[in-house]
Formats: C-alpha cells, sequence, structure tokens
C-alpha cells in the first residue's frame, strides 16, 4: 500500500531528510556520506536569498548553480509559465512542426547572439547541448566530404556536462574514470591556469604559451583529422579560471589557421554573466557554435540549445539530407515562454550593463581586498564570478596538501554562517544573482571574510596553519 504524503508544511526536518534518503539518489553525491549526515533541505527563496526547513536564511552567492541570473521569485517569468502552460503546455518540434515560443525565441536569440549566429538548436540542458555540438561538429565535415575530420580537442579541467560525451568533452580525471571515458575521437589539452602552470611568467607571457598547446596538440592529432577545438570561456566548474588576455585571441588564430571550428560553452558564462551578453564577446573570440543552457530561463524551467553559426548553419541547409538527432523537449513551448520573459527582464532592467559598469567592478574591488588575507594566493574575477585560491603559505604560493580538503572546511563555515560559497578543491567560488546591489556585495564579503577568518582559526587549532 503507498503511504500517504503529507503536505510540505507538517514535516519535520529529520522526516524529509529520511525521505529523502529512502528515494532520492541525488547528483554528483557519495550516497552512502549523505545517508549519515542528511541533506539540507531548502523550503524557499526570494531575491537572492534561500531558507532552508529550519528557517535559516541564507545568502545564495552561486544563483542555485550559476543560473539564476535573475534572483528568485521574478512575477514576469511565473506569469509566462502560468499562461503557457494554459495555453499550449507541450507540444513537440518533430514532424516538421513548430510552436510560437520556440520560433519567437529562435529570433530573439539571433538578435542578442554575435552577428554569425542565426541559427539555434534547442535541448533541455547544457549536457544534451553539448551531446549536440558533437553530432552537429562531425556531421558538418561529413557533408563536406571530410568525415575522418572527427577529433575533438578539448581541455583538462573543463566541465562540458555529465552525459557520456558531455562528460567525455569534459577534462575531468575523476569523471572520466567511471564508466571508461572518454570516448573516442575526444583528446584533451593543458588548462591556461596560471596559478598552477605558469610560474616564472607574465599572465600574458602564459596565455600565448597556453593557446599554443591547442596548436601542438593539433598536430599531435593531425590537422586533417581535427574537427574542433571546445572551451568554456572562463572555466567554471573547474575553479573560475580566468584565462591570460591573450589566450583567447591565440586560440581564435590557430582554429583559423587550421580551419578548425570553435566552439564557446557558454552555458555559465553566457547572458550577461562575464558583463557581455556572452562570454567570448568579453574574451575576444568569435566562435562557429555557441552551448547555453542554465542563464537562458535563469534556472526557472530547464532549457539547453546550441547556436549555430552561419558556416555550419549554411552548409547543413544547402547540402540537404536529415540531422539524425534531437530530443523529446528540443524547443518546449513553457521552457521558451520563460526564457522570453528572462531575456527580456534582463533587457528592460539593463543588468548587462549593470555588471559591466557597476556591480563587476565593484565585486572586483572587493575581491582585490580579499586577496590581502593570510589564507588567500589568489583572487580572480570576471562580470560577476570570482575565485579566491586558499593557500599554505603565501609568500612561496604552496598550498594544502589536498587530503586535508581545506576547501572543504571553507565551505562547511560558509554554510553555518548562511552562505553558499563553492568549494572546488581549495578554491573558493562564487557567481550570484545579477540582481545583487552593492549593499549586498558588501554583505557577501563580509561572511566571506568572517567564513575565512573562521577556516584560518580552524586550522590553526589543528596545527595545520
Amino acid at each position: 500500500m503507498n503511504a500517504v504524503l503529507q503536505p510540505p508544511s507538517t514535516r519535520t526536518t529529520a522526516e524529509w531528510q529520511a525521505a529523502d534518503t529512502a528515494h532520492y539518489l541525488h547528483p554528483f553525491t557519495d550516497f552512502k556520506a549523505l545517508a549519515s549526515k542528511g541533506s539540507r533541505v531548502i523550503t524557499r527563496a526570494d531575491n537572492i536569498y534561500l531558507w532552508d526547513s529550519e528557517g535559516a536564511k541564507i545568502l545564495d552567492a552561486m544563483s542555485g548553480l550559476w543560473c539564476v541570473n535573475v534572483g528568485y521569485g521574478q512575477q514576469a517569468l511565473i506569469d509566462a509559465a502560468t499562461a503557457q502552460l494554459k495555453q499550449l503546455p507541450f507540444y513537440n518540434s518533430f514532424f516538421q512542426t513548430a510552436t510560437p515560443p520556440a520560433i519567437e525565441l529562435a529570433e530573439l536569440l539571433a538578435e542578442i547572439t554575435p552577428p554569425q549566429f542565426n541559427h539555434v538548436f534547442f535541448s533541455g540542458s547544457g549536457s544534451e547541448g553539448n551531446d549536440t555540438v558533437v553530432r552537429m561538429v562531425r556531421r558538418y565535415w561529413d557533408v563536406l566530404g571530410q568525415p575522418e575530420r572527427s577529433v575533438i580537442i578539448s581541455r583538462k579541467n573543463a566541465y562540458h556536462g555529465s552525459t557520456v560525451a558531455g562528460a567525455s568533452l569534459g577534462g575531468m580525471s575523476y569523471m572520466h574514470a567511471q564508466g571508461g571515458l572518454p570516448i573516442p575521437g575526444i583528446v584533451h589539452m593543458e588548462q591556461p591556469f596560471w596559478f598552477v602552470h605558469g610560474h616564472g611568467k607574465t599572465r600574458d607571457e602564459f596565455g600565448l604559451e597556453a593557446a599554443r598547446w591547442l596548436e601542438a596538440k593539433i598536430l599531435e592529432v593531425g590537422p586533417d583529422k581535427v574537427a574542433a577545438f571546445i572551451g568554456e570561456p572562463v572555466q567554471g566548474a573547474g575553479g573560475v579560471i580566468v584565462p591570460p588576455a591573450t589566450y583567447w585571441p591565440e586560440i581564435q588564430r590557430i582554429c583559423d589557421k587550421y580551419g578548425i571550428l570553435l566552439v564557446s560553452d557558454e552555458v555559465i558564462c553566457g547572458f550577461g554573466r562575464t558583463g557581455q551578453w556572452w562570454g567570448c564577446e568579453t574574451m575576444g573570440f568569435r566562435p562557429d557554435l555557441m552551448t547555453f543552457a542554465k542563464g537562458v530561463t535563469s534556472g526557472y524551467i530547464p532549457l539547453g540549445g546550441v547556436m549555430v553559426g552561419d558556416r555550419i548553419a549554411r552548409v547543413m541547409i544547402d547540402q540537404g539530407g536529415e540531422f539524425e538527432h534531437g530530443y523529446t523537449y528540443s524547443g518546449h513551448p513553457v521552457a521558451c515562454a520563460v526564457a522570453l520573459a528572462n531575456i527580456r527582464l534582463i533587457q528592460r532592467e539593463g543588468l548587462v550593463d549593470k555588471v559591466r559598469t557597476d556591480t563587476g567592478p565593484y565585486l572586483a574591488e572587493h575581491f582585490k581586498a580579499l586577496s590581502e588575507h593570510p589564507l588567500i594566493g589568489e583572487a580572480q574575477s570576471v562580470g560577476l564570478m570570482g575565485a579566491l585560491q586558499i593557500v599554505k603559505d603565501k609568500s612561496a604560493g604552496t598550498c594544502f596538501d589536498p587530503s586535508l580538503e581545506v576547501g572543504m572546511i571553507c565551505r562547511g563555515h560558509c554554510f553555518a554562517n548562511g552562505l553558499i560559497m563553492r568549494a572546488v578543491g581549495d578554491r573558493m567560488i562564487i557567481a550570484p544573482p545579477l540582481i545583487i546591489t552593492r549593499a549586498q556585495i558588501d554583505d557577501m564579503v563580509a561572511l566571506i571574510r568572517l567564513c575565512l577568518d573562521a577556516t584560518l582559526h580552524d586550522l590553526q587549532q589543528r596545527g595545520l596553519a
């Protein structure tokens, strides 16, 4: 007999945790460890804040999962979803069929993306978008009569999703260790992480050197076999690694030299996060394909896709032949309606300009001040995303033993003090909603400093610092 579900208001935190442990397998989780600890239960949200089942207020400095760009509780997005659910809750894009929200969103995306983009292929997530990239890149070269050009080059410590193809494109070794990844035809080069790989060089010198690793990899594989290079403008899940200014223009030059496609994974960087609509605009390169998700709906409804440059679209349209790829929820009318409302809200509120000229520079100034903390060896930010590198010795730039998991210690202090800040190894990262104010940045930075102080005290008590 099925148990009668209790209304949310009548359940205690312990009851929520018990039901969670009994039935819900979480992503990227040690199920045994979580079962012994119990999950954190989030029950409501507003603006840039969350509340848990115990009533604690939490400043969400990670925009959910890099996605809630316009903050929580935006009525325009709620109304758009409600109206579309009443009008047409679902129809697919198969069988030579389209819906008005999908068509209108495709038009709007063509308006706000760089001029080479006039077409979009919709998916349900960034992972699905990057699966689409693999299929589309290889289809493009096949149509051109060069099927041998199938190898895609990516970077170590990159994140491009967790599906089989997405995880293969990504350069996370711990993900590759499960499931026999990467799949054939995907290779990796080193990441442009100056703090780790650039000692003895200026950032600009290192940027050129790191970009030229792409040319070395192309020559190693064979220029006639390389189809594309994919990268995040700023590596997000890898630790908010902001490449030197010289890096992406040199990547562009190398891709042009060998005629390979350039793919920008904008799942995190897109829709204003870096102070421009797109990270590639901030970093100064011209991709042939752009993956997007997250910020397109501010996370309110799942949606992703790929902007397809004219170079590719014209070949696939003019040459004809079916592209044997797609998803049930490609162009989902409710998701597209919410995306339209979300983008129009970003435009109406001038959020991209605000990040570029106001809150982004203000955050950069305050992050620079945090670099003076005894635990911080490097502070980086671009737009409204930033990273603090925790170190054991500032003068030598040496890090703590990874087994100590100092970043997780710091993250624990963050949660205890009402702040969501993510730990990537010993690199603490943020990406707050684009609606954040200067006063809220002050509050956020004060909380970060408090948590760094608590972490330092904790390490000193253990004799580790």
